[in-house]
Protein backbone atom coordinates (compact mmCIF):
# COMPACT_ATOMS: atom_id res chain seq x y z
CA UNK A 1 0.00 0.00 0.00
CA UNK A 2 1.44 3.57 -0.93
CA UNK A 3 0.64 6.34 1.16
CA UNK A 4 1.83 9.39 -0.27
CA UNK A 5 2.14 12.51 2.24
CA UNK A 6 -0.64 15.25 2.01
CA UNK A 7 1.23 18.54 0.51
CA UNK A 8 0.59 21.44 2.44
CA UNK A 9 -1.05 23.91 -0.06
CA UNK A 10 0.49 27.68 0.32
CA UNK A 11 -1.99 30.41 -0.06
CA UNK A 12 -1.69 32.88 -3.55
CA UNK A 13 -0.70 36.22 -2.04
CA UNK A 14 -0.43 39.51 -4.18
CA UNK A 15 -0.15 42.66 -3.44
CA UNK A 16 -1.54 46.20 -5.89
CA UNK A 17 -2.34 49.11 -6.03
CA UNK A 18 -6.08 49.82 -5.23
CA UNK A 19 -7.90 52.82 -6.91
CA UNK A 20 -11.44 52.25 -6.25
CA UNK A 21 -13.36 49.87 -3.88
CA UNK A 22 -15.73 47.48 -4.49
CA UNK A 23 -18.28 46.28 -1.49
CA UNK A 24 -16.16 43.11 -1.42
CA UNK A 25 -13.36 44.95 -0.93
CA UNK A 26 -14.39 47.63 1.56
CA UNK A 27 -16.44 44.72 3.37
CA UNK A 28 -13.03 42.90 3.60
CA UNK A 29 -10.83 46.09 4.74
CA UNK A 30 -13.26 47.17 7.48
CA UNK A 31 -13.28 43.66 8.66
CA UNK A 32 -9.25 43.22 8.97
CA UNK A 33 -8.97 46.45 9.98
CA UNK A 34 -11.43 45.42 13.11
CA UNK A 35 -9.60 42.64 13.95
CA UNK A 36 -6.38 44.59 13.81
CA UNK A 37 -7.27 46.86 16.08
CA UNK A 38 -8.64 44.58 18.42
CA UNK A 39 -5.83 42.71 18.37
CA UNK A 40 -3.65 45.50 19.31
CA UNK A 41 -2.73 47.03 15.92
CA UNK A 42 -2.25 50.65 14.98
CA UNK A 43 -4.14 53.09 13.33
CA UNK A 44 -4.47 55.06 16.10
CA UNK A 45 -7.67 53.71 17.40
CA UNK A 46 -7.65 51.67 20.41
CA UNK A 47 -11.43 50.55 19.76
CA UNK A 48 -13.42 49.45 17.10
CA UNK A 49 -15.28 52.66 15.67
CA UNK A 50 -18.57 51.99 14.44
CA UNK A 51 -18.79 50.37 10.60
CA UNK A 52 -19.67 53.51 8.99
CA UNK A 53 -17.00 55.21 10.56
CA UNK A 54 -14.72 52.91 9.46
CA UNK A 55 -16.34 52.44 5.45
CA UNK A 56 -15.87 56.52 5.60
CA UNK A 57 -12.21 56.29 6.44
CA UNK A 58 -11.61 53.79 3.46
CA UNK A 59 -13.79 55.83 0.91
CA UNK A 60 -11.83 59.10 2.44
CA UNK A 61 -7.90 57.45 1.56
CA UNK A 62 -9.42 56.98 -1.79
CA UNK A 63 -10.41 60.50 -2.31
CA UNK A 64 -6.98 62.10 -1.11
CA UNK A 65 -4.84 63.00 -4.19
CA UNK A 66 -1.53 62.45 -2.67
CA UNK A 67 -2.29 58.92 -1.15
CA UNK A 68 -2.05 55.72 -2.42
CA UNK A 69 -3.64 52.75 -0.63
CA UNK A 70 -2.00 49.28 -1.44
CA UNK A 71 -3.33 45.79 -0.83
CA UNK A 72 -2.16 42.28 0.17
CA UNK A 73 -4.35 39.51 -1.22
CA UNK A 74 -4.63 36.03 0.38
CA UNK A 75 -6.18 33.93 -2.00
CA UNK A 76 -8.03 36.88 -3.44
CA UNK A 77 -9.21 38.15 0.23
CA UNK A 78 -7.44 41.45 1.16
CA UNK A 79 -5.76 40.30 4.53
CA UNK A 80 -3.26 43.67 4.65
CA UNK A 81 -2.62 47.01 3.50
CA UNK A 82 -0.44 49.78 3.61
CA UNK A 83 -0.80 53.34 2.49
CA UNK A 84 2.25 56.02 1.23
CA UNK A 85 1.47 59.58 1.59
CA UNK A 86 2.81 62.24 -0.74
CA UNK A 87 4.32 65.79 0.51
CA UNK A 88 1.71 68.32 -0.12
CA UNK A 89 2.43 70.62 -3.81
CA UNK A 90 3.72 73.54 -1.80
CA UNK A 91 6.23 71.39 0.63
CA UNK A 92 8.97 71.81 -1.80
CA UNK A 93 11.59 71.50 0.83
CA UNK A 94 10.42 67.69 1.79
CA UNK A 95 9.10 66.81 -1.92
CA UNK A 96 11.79 64.08 -2.04
CA UNK A 97 10.00 62.00 0.87
CA UNK A 98 7.12 59.80 1.47
CA UNK A 99 5.18 58.30 4.49
CA UNK A 100 4.01 55.01 4.97
CA UNK A 101 0.95 55.23 7.14
CA UNK A 102 -1.69 52.90 8.59
CA UNK A 103 0.47 49.04 7.64
CA UNK A 104 -0.96 45.95 8.47
CA UNK A 105 -1.45 42.64 8.31
CA UNK A 106 -4.60 40.73 9.29
CA UNK A 107 -4.33 38.57 12.51
CA UNK A 108 -5.39 35.41 10.70
CA UNK A 109 -2.64 36.25 8.06
CA UNK A 110 0.65 36.68 9.72
CA UNK A 111 3.04 34.00 9.34
CA UNK A 112 3.30 34.39 5.12
CA UNK A 113 5.29 37.51 5.02
CA UNK A 114 2.84 40.11 4.00
CA UNK A 115 4.16 43.04 5.66
CA UNK A 116 7.16 42.42 4.39
CA UNK A 117 5.58 42.32 0.41
CA UNK A 118 3.84 45.07 1.42
CA UNK A 119 6.39 47.47 1.85
CA UNK A 120 8.26 46.08 -1.06
CA UNK A 121 5.37 47.06 -2.92
CA UNK A 122 4.88 50.52 -1.17
CA UNK A 123 8.97 50.99 -1.98
CA UNK A 124 8.64 50.46 -5.59
CA UNK A 125 5.87 52.76 -6.19
CA UNK A 126 7.68 55.76 -3.97
CA UNK A 127 10.52 55.06 -6.68
CA UNK A 128 8.37 54.58 -9.62
CA UNK A 129 6.74 58.28 -8.75
CA UNK A 130 10.54 59.40 -7.85
CA UNK A 131 10.83 59.68 -4.62
CA UNK A 132 14.36 59.46 -2.48
CA UNK A 133 13.02 58.36 1.01
CA UNK A 134 10.32 56.72 2.89
CA UNK A 135 9.84 57.85 6.54
CA UNK A 136 7.12 56.13 9.06
CA UNK A 137 6.67 55.66 12.88
CA UNK A 138 5.76 52.68 14.86
CA UNK A 139 4.46 51.59 18.66
CA UNK A 140 7.74 49.67 20.22
CA UNK A 141 4.61 47.40 20.82
CA UNK A 142 4.43 46.49 17.16
CA UNK A 143 7.73 44.48 17.09
CA UNK A 144 7.27 42.39 14.43
CA UNK A 145 6.51 45.54 12.35
CA UNK A 146 9.43 46.82 13.62
CA UNK A 147 11.88 43.89 12.57
CA UNK A 148 10.64 44.08 8.96
CA UNK A 149 11.29 47.77 8.77
CA UNK A 150 15.08 46.97 10.08
CA UNK A 151 15.36 44.06 8.36
CA UNK A 152 14.88 45.94 5.04
CA UNK A 153 17.08 48.47 6.00
CA UNK A 154 15.02 50.96 7.41
CA UNK A 155 17.24 53.62 10.25
CA UNK A 156 16.05 54.26 13.66
CA UNK A 157 16.40 57.93 13.93
CA UNK A 158 14.33 58.98 17.04
CA UNK A 159 11.68 57.99 19.55
CA UNK A 160 9.07 59.42 21.68
CA UNK A 161 9.11 58.86 24.83
CA UNK A 162 4.80 59.76 25.00
CA UNK A 163 4.04 58.53 21.41
CA UNK A 164 0.35 57.16 22.42
CA UNK A 165 -1.49 56.75 25.58
CA UNK A 166 -3.30 53.52 25.75
CA UNK A 167 -4.69 51.89 28.76
CA UNK A 168 -3.68 54.65 31.41
CA UNK A 169 0.12 54.42 29.93
CA UNK A 170 2.35 56.05 27.51
CA UNK A 171 4.10 54.11 24.83
CA UNK A 172 6.74 54.94 22.94
CA UNK A 173 7.40 55.51 19.03
CA UNK A 174 10.16 55.00 17.13
CA UNK A 175 10.97 56.95 13.91
CA UNK A 176 12.08 55.34 11.29
CA UNK A 177 13.68 56.13 7.26
CA UNK A 178 15.09 54.78 4.23
CA UNK A 179 16.64 55.69 1.07
CA UNK A 180 14.97 54.18 -1.69
CA UNK A 181 17.01 56.13 -4.62
CA UNK A 182 19.63 58.08 -5.06
CA UNK A 183 18.94 61.97 -4.59
CA UNK A 184 19.24 63.99 -8.09
CA UNK A 185 19.16 60.55 -10.50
Amino acid sequence: MNIQAKKKIEPVITTEMIESLSENDLSDLCEITETTIEAGGGFGWIKCPPRQTLERYWYGVLMVPERHLMVARMDGVICGAVQISEPSRHNQAQSFAVNVLANFVAPWARGHNIGMQLMQTAENLAVEKGYALMQLDVRETQKTAIDIYESLGYERWGENPHYAYIDGKFIKGFYYNKMIHPMGS
